[in-house]
């Protein structure tokens, strides 16, 4: 069964630039390692501190091993770093959904 994560960022909006771009680094980063990116979300209207983000995975299983390679993958280290640096996301909630099939 296909599970998606999905995460909700509050973030610094005076820091909403370099929000983007640890965003726009993930493009390419997870799903390299194995993850069915559905998007980064940013503000744009109403709330400026809200972002989103949406990844697939074939199972638990399947997002488990995709964890151990995006720890070991060097872009994914540097932009964790990155985030930690910048201190641009003030907190992180993860969600797991299910997608309703007939």
């Amino acid at each position: 069964m296909t599970v998606t994560c999905a995460i909700r960022y509050v973030i610094d909006p005076f820091k909403r630039e370099a929000f983007e771009t640890y965003a726009k680094n993930w493009l390419t980063i997870i799903p390299a390692c194995g993850g069915d990116l559905l998007g980064y979300f940013m503000p744009h209207e109403g709330t400026n501190n809200i972002a989103h983000a949406l990844i697939s995975f074939e199972s638990l299983a399947a997002y488990e091993a995709y964890r151990a390679r995006l720890r070991a993958d060097p872009a994914g280290r540097a932009n964790f770093e990155f985030a930690e640096r910048e201190r641009f996301i003030l907190s992180e909630e993860r969600t797991w959904l299910r997608p309703v099939t007939k």
